[in-house]
């Protein structure tokens, strides 16, 4: 539950000190930021080696101060805060569209919510396998050669080429005295972004099946 500077939402918090009683009351009181928030000292609880834990139980090595109104004051941003509180509270972290991973990761840290901080860590290491993924693109290329010439192409096709289809498209002329069964011949490269822009000028074998796919 959060409240901006002067506002009531839920409990009256307008009387802190005759309602609440920080010590003894199961409602705590938070100044984050700026920010209110009411919540029970139950969901402050939930992680015993976090700050909020130690703030709850006056822990004497926590220089903790507390605003006219009686909340505790934490200096952090509070739009970061709201779904750390959230995950106390449900245990599923839920960010808006303004706020990134990077952001919930500090204030996870600060607090030292030990389950956090490892949720959000894998969240961000997901979503980086995801954006630095390259996807495998293949160059295709049509080569038409005689049937002589068939075997020493494809003896030829090194340098990451491979064989995909073969189509007869009968004779067309007459070598000496036998007829010479032409073909379409189909090969593949896989292509990958880094790689074709570090080595622009094509192998020696590249460029024989270049100049063979110039025929057509």
């Amino acid at each position: 539950m959060a409240e901006s500077q002067g506002e009531i939402s839920g409990h009256d918090c307008r009387r802190p000190a005759q309602t609440f009683n920080h010590r003894s009351s199961k409602w705590v009181r938070l100044n984050v930021g700026g920010t209110y928030f009411l919540t029970t000292r139950q969901t402050l609880c939930r992680d015993p080696k976090s700050f909020l834990f130690r703030l709850c139980q006056a822990d004497p090595d926590l220089d903790s101060d507390k605003d006219e109104s009686g909340a505790y004051l934490i200096d952090r941003d509070p739009m970061y805060f709201g779904p750390v509180l959230n995950y106390l509270r449900h245990g599923k972290l839920v960010l808006n569209k303004n706020l990134t991973e990077e952001g919930a990761l500090e204030e996870a840290e600060f607090y030292n919510i030990i389950s956090l901080i490892k949720l959000i860590k894998d969240k961000i290491s997901e979503r980086d396998a995801k954006t630095t993924h390259t996807p495998v693109k293949h160059v295709y290329r049509v080569l038409q050669c005689q049937e002589e010439e068939l075997t020493q192409m494809v003896s030829t096709m090194s340098d990451g080429w491979k064989f995909e289809q073969l189509v007869g498209i009968g004779s067309s002329y007459n070598y000496g005295n036998e007829d010479q069964a032409e073909f379409l011949c189909v090969v593949s490269k896989e292509l990958h972004n880094q790689s074709y822009c570090a080595n622009n000028q094509p192998s020696e074998k590249a460029k024989i099946l270049q100049e063979r796919g110039s025929r057509i």
